[in-house]
Parts: C-alpha cells; sequence; structure tokens
C-alpha cells in the first residue's frame, strides 16, 4: 500500500471544493498527496535517516551561538494567527526566530538539486516547501517577528555572528 504524506499545494492547484480563504492560511494549504516508492533500498534507507530537529548543521550553530553568552529555545512552536510552525531557533522575548535549512529540502539557489527518480513528485513536493517557507516567514514579520533563515552550507561562524548582530539589534 502506497504511503500518503502531507504536501502544501497553492490555492490554484486545489479543486474548488478544498479551497480557502487566502487569509486562513496564505499561500498553501494542506492536502494529502502520496509519496511515491523509493527508487532503491539505500534512498529509502536514506529517507529514513533524515531528522526534523538537531541536524548537523543545526547543532552546530546553536554550540556557536551558545558559546557566545546566548540562550534560546530549540524546535519552539510560534502561532501566528492560522499559522503554527516550528523554528529551530527561537529568541521569545525578542521575537526572533531561525530555521536552518537543508539546501535539498528547501530548494538552495547554489545546491539545490532536483532527483531525477520520481521528478514529478519531487518538484511538486520541494516547491511546495519553497513556498511554504515563504509564506511562513511573510506571516512572521507581519505579526512583528524578525526572521533568519539560515543555508546548512552557510559557514557556522558567519551565521553564528549575523544571528548574535540580530539579537543585539533587538535588545
Amino acid at each position: 500500500m502506497p504511503r500518503v504524506c502531507t504536501r502544501l499545494a497553492t490555492l490554484e492547484q486545489l479543486p474548488p471544493r478544498l479551497r480557502r480563504s487566502p487569509d486562513q492560511r496564505p499561500g498553501v494549504l494542506s492536502k494529502p498527496m502520496q509519496a511515491p516508492h523509493a527508487s532503491s533500498e539505500a534512498v529509502r534507507r536514506s529517507m529514513q535517516a533524515n531528522r526534523r530537529v538537531d541536524t548537523k548543521p543545526e547543532l552546530r550553530l546553536r554550540s556557536a551561538i551558545h558559546k557566545r553568552g546566548l540562550r534560546f529555545r530549540k524546535d519552539y512552536l510560534i502561532r501566528v494567527g492560522a499559522i503554527s510552525v516550528r523554528a529551530d531557533i527561537v529568541f521569545p522575548a525578542r521575537r526572533i526566530a531561525v530555521f536552518v535549512d537543508g539546501c535539498f529540502w528547501h530548494q538552495c539557489p547554489d545546491h539545490g538539486a532536483s532527483p531525477r527518480a520520481n521528478s514529478d513528485y519531487w518538484r511538486l513536493k520541494l516547491g511546495s516547501n519553497s513556498r511554504r517557507d515563504e509564506a511562513v516567514s511573510k506571516a512572521l514579520r507581519e505579526a512583528g517577528w524578525n526572521v533568519a533563515r539560515i543555508w546548512e552550507h552557510e559557514d557556522t561562524i558567519e551565521a553564528a555572528e549575523r544571528i548574535c548582530r540580530l539579537v543585539a539589534d533587538q535588545g
């Protein structure tokens, strides 16, 4: 039996009966989509090993920020209107949300690559991730949050310094 995962689609991609007004979920909407079977056993194992939290780039960045004396919340739930999102690193009192984005999952302009196997599925899935990222960042900014998006390939020290400057500016 095929696995079912959730993907976010633009309103235009949905049949009229499933559409909601944009103010309920800006630009995106959850809808079930069937994920294809992995193209090989190695791919299946690799996909199962992906972590939602505590990725290596995230751990390195948190460690660098902590060494600079900053204290924060990790994997912190932020609710803004109809949007609920877990940011990787959050400074709640200063309303700063930091997301550490993987190059593959969030379509890095420098390193993002589209898989050749199941390309139609991945094109929709990865495009949906990018649209969701944009909608979440926009909603948070409109609610008065500062949003920092760090690519996994960015230099950890430079990213930590950027976050420290952002925190200092808000202090």
